[in-house]
């Protein structure tokens, strides 16, 4: 079953690169998963439709109200900054697999 995932930065660019990583990861790793990175703007146009929700490690201090902008049936995750700075979309979809099992 295909999973839906989402990425939001502030302005969708970092966010870009690291789901174009995550997505050759996963591909890689036999994974069905749907990956698309979008600004924190937008995100209500998405919130309906996403099955995981990956955030930025530096929007942690808005991480409550963009939780709370989505259904509780979508698992919302801060990414961890080690793994995002440098952009590792193995070591992001491991957490992702890890925390949707």
């Amino acid at each position: 079953m295909t999973k839906y995932v989402l990425l939001v930065c502030g302005s969708g660019a970092s966010s870009g690169f690291m789901a174009a990583n995550m997505r050759k990861a996963a591909k890689k790793a036999g994974l069905d998963y749907k990956i698309q990175a979008r600004s924190e703007a937008e995100l209500g146009d998405y919130a309906d439709q996403i099955d995981a929700l990956m955030v930025g490690p530096h929007l942690k201090a808005e991480f409550d109200t963009i939780k709370a902008q989505v259904p509780d049936k979508v698992k919302v995750i801060l990414m961890k900054p080690d793994y995002y700075s440098i952009l590792d979309g193995k070591a992001a979809v491991e957490d992702l697999q890890s925390q949707l099992s």
